[in-house]
């Protein structure tokens, strides 16, 4: 702290600590004592022998001024109840997650779903099922190819075009 702003009102005298053990030695073989000897307070005579009585009139006199000093008290406490549902209601809402759709799924999801589950289909009960005279090549890439890609990947991967056209005899 700084000492300047720091003032202290109560100062010791000086050398009061150095002195302090000669000091109190001094006192205590005189016998001089700063305690009272007797104490302060002094109880009525037959106190305790009536008190009893006292009380029980005061308790048994239907005639007490009762103040209520928070009438409203109990009202405040079922709204911090009530207001504490709702947060809590409303917090759980916001963290549940719904129920997820298809059009929430992820293509990856999809993908290795398939990959590492055996649907016992084959290519061509697979394409049976498929609506072939609807679908045209950038439904199934979804665009991820220009045609010229396509092209150059059938010209370099395929020795004879041929070979694309399937036979349904197999």
């Amino acid at each position: 702290m700084n000492k300047q702003n720091n003032k202290n009102p109560f100062k010791t005298p000086d050398n009061y600590f150095e002195s302090f053990d000669s000091r109190l030695k001094e006192r205590l073989s005189q016998g001089i004592s700063s305690i009272p000897k007797e104490e302060g307070f002094v109880v009525p005579d037959g106190y305790f022998d009536t008190v009893h009585d006292a009380i029980s009139k005061r308790l048994d006199s239907q005639d007490s001024n009762v103040i209520q000093l928070n009438p409203y008290k109990k009202y405040y406490y079922w709204a911090a109840t009530v207001a504490a549902i709702l947060i809590v209601a409303l917090v759980l809402n916001l963290t549940s997650s719904a129920e997820p759709t298809f059009e929430s799924l992820a293509d990856s999801d999809i993908d290795n779903y398939f990959e590492n589950n055996d649907i016992d289909l084959s290519t061509y009960e697979i394409a049976e099922v498929l609506p072939l005279d609807q679908l045209q090549v950038y439904d199934i890439m979804e665009n991820r190819f220009v045609e010229e890609q396509m092209v150059d990947y059938l010209n370099e991967n395929i020795e004879d075009f041929d070979a694309l056209n399937l036979d349904y005899d197999e």
